[in-house]
């Protein structure tokens, strides 16, 4: 089943695609680009667009920079949480400092949550 999306998002989605930040670019391009499981970059899914998104493992992964961290932006990112939730999917969330000061870590717990969601799956 297709996941619900606006079309008013994609372009907006293309531009953030073409406009990543340096921590979104790192991980894209040092690792999610080349993961044996597919990641999209910037998906539109429902009233939002999630930085990286794994159909298989029904995975968004969100980069925060420090914007995110008031406590608008902090309610803002639960009520986007849950809403990816209504749809099976599992939200991780990095701040900017976890990609450039704990790249292999990021890295390792991306790769146990997918083999831990792709395992949830097949049972």
């Amino acid at each position: 089943m297709p996941l619900p999306y606006k079309n008013t998002l994609i372009q907006n989605a293309k531009k953030l695609r073409r406009n990543m930040t340096s921590q979104e670019k790192k991980l894209w391009y040092e690792y999610l680009r080349t993961y044996p499981i597919r990641f999209q970059r910037q998906k539109s899914i429902s009233n939002y667009i999630a930085d990286f998104y794994c159909f298989k493992a029904k995975l968004v992964i969100e980069i925060d920079g420090w914007q995110h961290f008031t406590e608008e932006m902090l309610e803002y990112d639960k009520i986007r949480t849950e809403s990816f939730e209504k749809y099976g999917i599992t939200v991780i969330r990095f701040d900017n400092a976890d990609v450039d000061k704990r790249f292999d870590e990021v890295c390792m717990t991306i790769d146990m949550t997918v083999g831990r969601l792709m395992d949830d799956e097949a049972v």
